[in-house]
């Protein structure tokens, strides 16, 4: 079936079963790959996108779901909180093996989108379902710190 979507500010037709997710379809019909798969049951966090500005697990959402919505994935994410958090991801030396990286990102930059100031419970919470293998998670929490910092001048 014919399927039009908003994705990274272009409407793009894709071929695919209405319940295909919408990963599959990001990944294999339309080549954007900076989002991963990683467990596919939302529970790792790896392919997470936003739709409408909100983080989204893209491996459980079926395309069919997302409609009118826009949906922007890591491939081109540029908001000022993405570019802060970009930026602290960097000068912390954030990433390890970096699989995790893409949808850790999206995730942060969603949490300072709705909190500028997050306390490290804050984060804790709102980054609980992103899993890192590597364990970076103090070097995560540092980084949306820093990325908060860098937000406010």
């Amino acid at each position: 079936m014919s399927i039009t979507l908003k994705i990274n500010g272009e409407t793009r037709e894709v071929s695919a079963d209405a319940d295909t997710p919408l990963l599959w379809v990001i990944r294999d019909e339309l080549n954007l790959t900076g989002t991963k798969f990683g467990c596919g049951v939302a529970s790792c966090g790896a392919c997470t996108v936003h739709i409408n500005g909100q983080p989204q697990r893209s491996c459980v959402t079926p395309v069919s779901a997302v409609g009118e919505q826009e949906v922007t994935t890591i491939d081109v994410i540029d908001t000022p909180q993405a570019r802060a958090v970009q930026t602290a991801w960097q000068e912390l030396d954030v990433v390890q093996c970096g699989y995790c990286q893409s949808g850790q990102i999206m995730s942060a930059a969603g949490l300072l989108s709705s909190n500028a100031k997050p306390s490290d419970e804050d984060i804790d919470s709102y980054m609980a379902g992103n899993a890192c293998r590597c364990a970076t998670y103090h070097r995560i929490r540092a980084a949306i710190h820093r990325a908060s910092d860098i937000l406010e001048g």
